[in-house]
């Protein structure tokens, strides 16, 4: 009898924290999914400036796990309250498929990181060149976006606007508005007041802001990854008390021994 007790705690316990993680995929789902969008929306905002569209691979498998995620939680509930053999079965090999892709993401994450500072030193030089001013050109609205929330002005500084066509062609020996900072409300640009603009270049801050985006993609990826580590654990110790342990097969069949 002691024996079979001790595979009831045991399973009980395994089989509780299960269910317990089973819950926490349901919410990662969630998480998950908000994390891929909000990648794909602060691209949108910076694509000009990092034109490898390919970055935004770790993002949708983030989003497509989010999705799996949802799956997995409903048949490892039901294989674990059920106890069924083939269920769990199915719960732990689909959960190694997430986490070795989990760890795929993590590794596309770093790899995409790598590239950020590269390719915003390539392409933020033809954006500034193209700036009209107008909100029908794609790369003014970008760049007026940018220094009004990264709160940033050209590319090093402020001084670099004078090199740019806009300039030549606006001859005033000013820099567009959104250079201008947000407690100085008589700014006009004027570079003959540079204290009212933003003193601190675009480029360095548009690199921490895609680096960060990434940090985001690696950091859930691995929290989630090591949550599956635990439902996968947990899975194996149920598995293998029902085919290893005949005290647990008297305890599913409702039998008793003295």
């Amino acid at each position: 009898m002691s024996a079979l007790k001790m595979a009831q705690c045991g399973i009980t316990s395994s089989k509780t924290v299960l269910v317990f993680l089973n819950l926490i995929f349901w919410a990662a789902a969630g998480i998950l999914c908000y994390v891929g969008a909000y990648v794909f929306i602060t691209y949108d905002d910076y694509d000009h400036f990092f034109e490898d569209v390919y970055t935004l691979i770790p993002a949708v498998i983030i989003i497509a796990v989010g999705a799996l995620l949802f799956i997995i939680g409903l048949i490892g509930c039901c294989a674990t309250v059920r106890e069924s053999y083939c269920g769990l079965a199915t719960f732990v090999i689909i959960l190694l498929l997430v986490f070795m892709t989990e760890v795929a993401v993590v590794v596309l994450g770093y790899i995409y990181r790598a590239k950020v500072e590269n390719e915003v030193n390539h392409s933020i030089n033809k954006v500034y060149d193209e700036y009209n001013g107008t909100n029908s050109n794609a790369q003014s609205r970008a760049i007026d976006y940018v220094q009004r929330q990264l709160q940033c002005c050209g590319i090093h500084n402020y001084s670099d606007w004078q090199s740019t066509h806009w300039y030549e062609e606006s001859k005033n020996n000013s820099v567009p508005i959104s250079c201008c900072k947000t407690n100085t409300g008589s700014c006009t640009g004027s570079l003959t007041h540079p204290e009212d603009l933003y003193q601190e270049g675009c480029e360095a801050l548009v690199v921490k802001k895609l680096k960060e985006i990434m940090m985001y993609i690696i950091w859930t990826a691995l929290t989630f990854a090591s949550i599956q580590m635990l439902g996968m654990l947990c899975a194996c110790v149920v598995l293998c008390r029902r085919v290893r342990d005949p005290a647990y097969e008297l305890l599913i069949t409702g039998g008793t021994q003295a």
